[in-house]
């Protein structure tokens, strides 16, 4: 039976919504246009002319494509339009089954709620940015006397005052590390602080006024505190006006030391400002976003300014943006990123948007503030805008010049592994143990546009005895290629472009993983999966010196300075980083481990109650049931429970 998507229940959606819900559902078998137009028409019976989302489905319950609408019944009856429709409809349409529809109260919530099913579900006909982390902010939290600088990803739960989006994780650090310089705000945990009885080296280096020891009061922190909230709302001038005088102070107090220490905070703060590559004063608070396009490719390009300063910048590739109008992608791009970001109260584009009035409804719904879109004219704003767009075209042109290398790059491994085709999914397999203990399966992804890391998986090696490698490997396999073959028996999600299927295995190994891959998948009936044993050849320690075991018995190799082993051993090495990854975690939850966790119904708090009382996991094993129930914590009825677990004959 094809398996039906979940409801869009995830517990920001229902705070963010209050939609009257409603799913329709309407089947179909047969592969071809007529089938989906008329589960098309049989849905429009239905529907009414209210905002809401719809999603396309295939023959398996999978999402197509997700859509918002204000009328929906009017815009899902243009889907039956078929000769009005591009190409990348109708073979849309040509796939659908079913649909599910989610009235909301207004376009603007079908807007955002439409977004968030996009990052949800991923439909291979929407515009999608790719699947990266969340974007970091830096966090200074209001919880604790002395408040800690950090930085933050992920969902806003912590009290105290968020800066950003930073385009990454490197200009967080740099920005941090400046003003802690600055500030000398402490960064450390708060059990670190609390276990503190001498400064630390940040406190030597000057880096942290040690609030930790007493070196500096509640009241002196708190001052910089303000100070470092001023500098990161944008108030940079007064800020170092008042640190400059300060140090005039102290100088003509004859205190050199703190002229010196302020001196040095001085020249953090005009770090910070000489660091802006994009002149952005006066602009306040605004995103920068322009896109350019060539070639059937799309670049966007994303400023970040906070308070006047130039807080990073990231290009956006998104994909499925053919046959589809630039704005219509801007748009789409500007839903997805502000889904995760909260926005600005300014928004500059290089381009008129269709859907300006209801993007900027939709976003002042999230941000709670009035929010607005503008194409600047003139200005410094202008600026701004021809600053980005130049930068969308040259990240646009690197990307295809990439792309360009790349496709060269899969044309000689096609040619020398002699597949039939360009491989579109490429899984590579590593295995990682310490002599049998804690072993690890590793499979990482790649395909056309880099490693697809929401599809690598690990396996807990479960069934293969100590150190038997090519045991590992057949467990390995066997687990792989079972779970494809019920997901898609009929291999038949490669016609949406997200085939579960590889078109080539690689295996970190030689003629032994070769022979116990290939004999695993001869007994699960598959015999079409090209797949290649990757060696180290005889000199392990030299680089480029690999050696590809064919399943025949061949044995190949490449020029040391060739780009397509230089790329084949990208490959192996990420496959090998994300096996001793996974091994490394189980072994420290290993470490961590208490034999407590076996006993039924002994969760966390009963068992840092028994440890508490006995001391040691052997004591409370050696214990008798009177002692058990003296516990405190420990019922009787639990107690009787951990005593029949170590004495099972009474």
């Amino acid at each position: 039976m094809p398996r039906k998507p979940a409801a869009p229940d995830a517990p920001h959606s229902a705070e963010r919504f209050h939609e009257d819900r409603a799913t329709y559902t309407v089947r179909s078998s047969q592969p071809d246009i007529e089938t989906g137009v008329q589960a098309i028409r049989d849905m429009v019976k239905v529907l009414k002319p209210n905002p809401g989302v719809y999603r396309m489905l295939d023959g398996r319950g999978e999402v197509l494509y997700v859509g918002k609408a204000r009328a929906l019944k009017n815009r899902v009856t243009n889907y039956t339009q078929i000769n009005n429709l591009t190409n990348r409809l109708q073979r849309m349409v040509s796939q659908t089954r079913s649909m599910e529809i989610i009235t909301t109260n207004s376009e603007a919530e079908a807007l955002l709620l439409e977004a968030q099913l996009i990052k949800r579900f991923r439909p291979p006909y929407n515009v999608l940015l790719r699947d990266d982390k969340s974007f970091p902010f830096i966090l200074l939290r209001a919880d604790h006397d002395f408040p800690r600088i950090m930085k933050h990803r992920g969902a806003r739960k912590a009290k105290g005052n968020y800066y950003g989006p930073f385009a990454s994780a490197g200009s967080v650090n740099t920005t941090i590390n400046a003003l802690q310089k600055l500030f000398l705000l402490r960064s450390c945990t708060d059990s670190f602080f609390s276990r503190r009885d001498r400064p630390c080296l940040l406190y030597q280096i000057k880096r942290c006024s040690a609030p930790c020891v007493g070196r500096i009061d509640q009241e002196g922190y708190a001052a910089l505190t303000r100070q470092a909230k001023d500098f990161l709302a944008g108030k940079s001038s007064a800020v170092q006006r008042q640190i400059e005088e300060e140090m005039q102070q102290a100088a003509e107090a004859l205190d050199f030391e703190s002229a010196a220490m302020l001196r040095d905070r001085l020249r953090a703060a005009t770090f910070i400002q000489g660091s802006q590559a994009i002149n952005a004063e006066g602009v306040g608070n605004a995103d920068v976003f322009a896109l350019a396009a060539k070639g059937g490719h799309v670049a966007v390009q994303g400023f970040f300014i906070r308070g006047g300063q130039n807080w990073g910048h990231r290009a956006f590739f998104p994909r499925h943006t053919k046959d589809m109008d630039e704005d219509e992608v801007l748009a789409g791009v500007l839903a997805q990123f502000y889904e995760e970001v909260p926005p600005p109260r300014t928004i500059l584009v290089d381009r008129e948007l269709s859907d300006r009035a209801l993007l900027e409804d939709a976003f002042c719904q999230i941000a709670e503030h009035k929010v607005e879109i503008s194409v600047p004219q003139r200005g410094d704003r202008l600026k701004l805008i021809n600053q980005a767009s130049r930068n969308a075209v040259e990240a646009l042109d690197r990307r295809m010049a990439e792309s360009g290398t790349q496709a060269k790059i899969m044309r000689e491994l096609t040619e020398f592994f002699e597949l039939a085709e360009v491989p579109a999914r490429i899984e590579t397999y590593d295995n990682s143990h310490i002599q049998g203990a804690q072993a690890v399966g590793a499979m990482v992804v790649a395909g056309p546009e880099g490693f697809i890391k929401n599809q690598y998986r690990k396996f807990n090696i479960k069934t293969a005895q100590t150190n038997d490698d090519f045991g590992m490997m057949r467990e390995v396999m066997t687990r792989r290629f079972s779970r494809a073959m019920k997901e898609d028996p009929d291999r038949d999600q490669a016609d949406k472009g997200v085939s579960i299927w590889p078109d080539l295995v690689l295996l970190d190994g030689g003629k032994g993983q070769m022979s116990a891959a290939q004999d695993t998948l001869e007994e699960l009936g598959i015999e079409d999966v090209p797949m290649i044993g990757v060696a180290k050849g005889p000199h392990h320690g030299r680089e480029g010196r690999e050696v590809f075991h064919f399943p025949d018995g061949r044995e190949k190799t490449l020029p040391v300075n060739s780009p397509v082993l230089f790329y084949l051993q990208r490959l192996r090495d990420e496959a090998h980083r994300y096996a001793i990854g996974a091994h490394r975690a189980k072994r420290s939850r290993a470490i961590s481990a208490s034999p407590l966790d076996e006993i039924p119904g002994i969760g966390p708090s009963r068992k840092r109650a028994l440890l508490l009382h006995f001391g040691t996991a052997g004591k409370v094993r050696a214990a008798s049931l009177d002692d058990l129930k003296r516990t405190p914590g420990i019922s009787v009825a639990v107690a009787q429970t951990i005593f029949d677990f170590y004495h099972p004959n009474g």
